[in-house]
């Protein structure tokens, strides 16, 4: 049985007292499940503080991004060795804010993936298609697109101790959430795709689902035969919200 993964992304939120507030909150009920992780990916200036409150807990500690490179003249970027600096396990790759937004191609995305794991870090790939895509009935093509950059560049064997996440787009802090089976029919066309490279790499990875999962569908959701747990935004910058995701994972 895949082990199954809840992972909070804070995405720009945070601040010192409140950080250490929510986070103490969610130690109080967390302890140690076999086959079962929380995380928490949080802005890199928190990660000292993050480190501080959460080492030797069960909860791990990861970043929201990483550079495709390991050093030099890149202003801004943080690389995958300073992460790990910091005790993060785990970074977040091709998030659809960072494709939008800052303009991550499918092609950076792969290489900050294979820079993820050179540095000894868990990466959480990030797919997705936007509503339009999914209107004129291209999701998978779109999938299958962005799914095939990292494979071309670090092969199958790759996605071994990576995890991927299937974050529809226009379920992203929308209120919206694509029906568990929705979900589970894009989780299983990723598996199956990966599964024709290497069919023992796709029966081992865990597929997680993003996209205004609550403590209300998340048993639902994480039930599906090729759902393998969640990347959740903003419940997990609320104590019982993101609890409430936990309890469902463990079950």
């Amino acid at each position: 049985m895949r082990p199954k993964y809840v992972v909070g992304n804070w995405k720009l939120n945070g601040s010192l007292p409140g950080n250490e507030s929510l986070l103490r909150a969610i130690l109080k009920e967390v302890s140690p499940q076999p086959g079962r992780h929380l995380a928490v990916c949080v802005p890199a200036p928190y990660l000292a503080q993050v480190r501080g409150l959460l080492e030797g807990t069960p909860v791990a500690w990861g970043g929201q991004d990483v550079s495709r490179f390991e050093k030099g003249a890149y202003t801004g970027d943080v690389s995958g060795a300073m992460l790990r600096e910091f005790g993060a396990t785990f970074a977040i790759v091709g998030h659809s804010e960072r494709r939008t937004l800052f303009g991550d191609t499918d092609e950076a995305v792969a290489q900050k993936y294979a820079a993820a794991r050179k540095a000894g870090l868990v990466p959480i790939f990030c797919v997705g298609e936007t509503l339009a895509e999914r209107e004129k009935g291209v999701t998978e093509s779109v999938l299958a697109r962005q799914l095939d950059a990292v494979l071309e560049v670090s092969g199958a064997a790759a996605l071994d101790g990576g995890l991927v996440a299937y974050e529809p787009v226009w379920a992203i802090g929308t209120g919206r959430t694509a029906t568990s089976a929705q979900a589970q029919e894009a989780h299983a066309f990723l598996r199956g795709r990966v599964a024709k490279k290497d069919a023992g790499v796709a029966s081992r990875l865990p597929i997680l689902y993003g996209g205004s999962v609550k403590g209300s569908n998340a048993a639902e959701l994480f039930a599906m035969p090729d759902v393998d747990g969640g990347l959740i935004g903003g419940a997990s910058l609320v104590a019982e919200d993101f609890l409430a995701i936990w309890r469902a994972a463990v079950a």
